[in-house]
């Protein structure tokens, strides 16, 4: 299967790689608008900030490329947040995959710090992303920005409110979490996406 990780100034996509390889699979990471759109998977991993990101994206002509491919794709973290419509996060116009804002987290009590980083569980899971995952399992976050609760919303989890763990409209699929970093429970959800047939 060619998969395709799109490339851009957001870090942290050596573990998506190794993520897939354990599947047996040998993605690309690429920012060509033809090699992503010929891919079989597209995913949209990364950690940064929302201005920059966007600012590269739409640089290299890859806010259009995303936002009409007709593949599976999968956001990870920041790429759930700028498939949203707008972030908080530097006030920036996202690429409105979903129609949905995202916000940062604001503390209400001393605990509860910002980014929230760690092992969470993610309940209410729908879509063909979650087969086989039970309810309450537990997965990793880092993030100080969230999509609250919305239509698109097939996964969710609290952290100071309650907030979309994940998201699918479509062919697009996103999660706020990383799998590639969630044990086998992630190892499922990225197979999951794998075998989606639209």
């Amino acid at each position: 299967m060619d998969v395709a990780i799109v490339k851009y100034n957001a870090g942290n996509i050596r573990s998506v790689i190794n993520g897939l390889k354990r599947l047996g699979i040998n993605p690309i990471l690429t920012d060509d608008p033809e090699t992503i759109i010929k891919s079989e998977r597209v995913l949209f991993p990364g950690q940064g900030e929302a201005r920059t990101a966007m600012e590269y994206l739409r640089e290299h002509k890859l806010d259009k490329v995303i936002k009409d491919l007709k593949q599976p794709v999968l956001g990870i973290c920041i790429g759930q947040q700028l498939l949203c419509k707008h972030s908080e996060e530097g006030d920036t116009e996202c690429l409105g995959v979903f129609d949905a804002e995202v916000k940062r987290f604001c503390p209400t009590r001393h605990e509860d710090k910002v980014p929230a980083m760690g092992w969470n569980e993610i309940t209410n899971l729908k879509s063909k992303l979650y087969i086989g995952v039970d309810e309450n399992k537990f997965v990793y976050f880092v993030h100080s920005y969230y999509v609250p609760v919305c239509e698109f919303t097939i996964a969710t989890a609290n952290y100071i409110q309650s907030y979309s763990a994940s998201l699918h409209k479509d062919n697009f699929y996103a999660c706020q979490f990383h799998p590639e970093k969630s044990g086998d429970v992630g190892e499922k959800i990225l197979k999951n996406f794998m075998d989606i047939k639209l």
